[in-house]
């Protein structure tokens, strides 16, 4: 119970922080992509602004220009109006001096007349002088004003931009503008990663599986004449070639053999299915032959990279056949001159084949020895008639699956239970073979630590091969 309770605790842990590494990741890269979009908008603006900044400059400047033409232009007006009103006083006063009691009683009449009326004309423009200067002293001052207040303006304003510029975080902004565009699409993300896995697997468990698994089993062939025998299998297995046996085998499964039995190499295990050798890994075997007229030469099989791996040798007499996948084929035994008969069975438009994956299967044909290989041993399951049994059926997990023999019906079904699958026990389906016959499989269906290391991209190669029935 205390173990239980220690791997639910680990599996939460593991989820909290999954889910706090993908909500970081997700409000950081789209906070990223906003601060990249929002800088280019924000230079943009920047120069838009600086451009209106320089245009506003420019008219100032000329403004300015204009100011200071009217104020000289003024200047120049208030001068001359001065000079005008220095003349007028000097001529007035020149005038009025003129007006004594003794011109007014001997001089000329009309000649006094008119000096009157050229001062009061001079009074006149006098008046007016003073008047125009009075105005434009006004303007002057009135232009000085609204200079003043520009500026002061202007003072205003780049004091509160720059108070904003620096009471603002830019973090700050672009985390808030991040959560609040991504929080629905996080909140979905969340409920997907926690509770996505346990949908699709309860989804494939209750309706795929189920659906699927309903249809006609497969029989690849008839009862046939004679049986497989399975040889007991070990991690290290000795076998004897006699005078006319002809061994192709893979060179990781060859650790010994005597001194004088011919050897040389096999390129490919059968040229009629070049591909399938291939993809088997059946190619650049060791092929020993034992061309003698007497006596006895051994051989012994090991796995030199799988230390989980053992090794079985089963013999398939004339009138047998054993289908089986070829990936776990290490090597053939034949009597030379015979070659090695494989019969392919395609079943593509089946249901079985499609729930299964496979759609081609390879039965090889006796007479011949197929050296097998399997994780933690190779083991035969025979069926028979029992007591109380219609038919003999049984049930095995689909990865372990070898091999069988083509009259048994064969389907996979649904694993036994939701638990075992959910957890990663059980694949989705098993494999129920039925009828009399035997069928062979690996005592585990772990295959090492290289696989486990390279899990993702070696399940996808062995979904590629299990399409093609290896």
């Amino acid at each position: 119970m205390q173990a239980m309770f220690l791997k639910l605790a680990s599996w939460l842990a593991q989820k909290l922080v999954g889910a706090l590494l993908l909500v970081f990741v997700a409000l950081a890269g789209y906070g990223v992509w906003l601060f990249l979009q929002e800088e280019g908008l924000l230079e943009q603006g920047r120069r838009a602004k600086l451009q209106h900044a320089i245009a506003d400059r420019e008219r100032l400047l000329v403004a300015q220009a204009a100011i200071e033409r009217r104020i000289a232009g003024m200047r120049a007006e208030v001068a001359v109006q001065e000079e005008r009103l220095k003349q007028a006083e000097k001529i007035i006063s020149s005038l009025r001096s003129l007006e004594s009691w003794w011109d007014r009683l001997w001089n000329n009449p009309s000649q006094q007349a008119a000096n009157a009326e050229q001062t009061r004309r001079l009074e006149t423009l006098k008046l007016e002088s003073t008047g125009k200067l009075a105005d434009l002293h006004r303007a002057v001052t009135q232009v000085v004003w609204e200079k003043d207040g520009l500026e002061m303006a202007l003072r205003r304003a780049n004091h509160e931009v720059g108070r904003l510029e620096e009471s603002r975080s830019r973090a700050r902004h672009y985390a808030m503008l991040a959560w609040e565009r991504l929080r629905w699409y996080l909140l979905f993300a969340l409920l997907a990663f926690f509770f996505g896995p346990t949908l699709w697997a309860l989804a494939l468990y209750y309706g795929f599986a189920s659906l699927l698994s309903r249809g006609q089993p497969i029989r690849l062939g008839p009862e046939p004449e004679a049986w497989p025998e399975v040889g007991e299998s070990q991690v290290s297995i000795e076998t004897i070639l006699r005078p006319g046996d002809v061994l192709r085998i893979k060179e990781k499964f060859l650790q010994a053999s005597d001194e004088g039995i011919g050897k040389h190499t096999r390129f490919v295990l059968d040229w009629g299915i070049p591909f399938t050798s291939m993809a088997c890994g059946l190619i650049e075997l060791v092929e020993l032959h034992q061309a003698r007229p007497e006596g006895e030469y051994h051989v012994t099989f090991s796995s030199s990279d799988d230390p989980h791996a053992e090794l079985a040798i089963t013999t398939v007499p004339a009138g047998a056949s054993l289908v089986l996948r070829p990936r776990f084929l290490a090597g053939v035994i034949q009597r030379e001159g015979e070659r090695l008969v494989i019969r392919r069975h395609w079943r593509i438009f089946r249901w079985q084949a499609w729930v299964s994956g496979q759609f081609r299967f390879f039965e090889f044909l006796g007479p011949c020895r197929l050296v097998i290989t399997g994780s933690r041993g190779v083991r035969a399951e025979r069926l028979a008639d029992r007591a109380g049994q219609a038919a003999p059926a049984r049930r095995t997990n689909q990865d372990a699956t070898i091999g069988f023999t083509p009259n048994l019906a064969y389907r996979p079904v649904r694993a036994e239970t939701f638990w075992s699958y959910y957890r990663g026990m059980n694949p989705l389906f098993d494999d129920v073979f039925s009828g009399r016959g035997l069928f062979v499989v690996q005592e585990t269906s772990s295959e090492g630590p290289a696989a486990k290391a390279g899990a993702f991209w070696s399940g996808i190669w062995n979904g590629v091969l299990k399409v093609f029935g290896l």
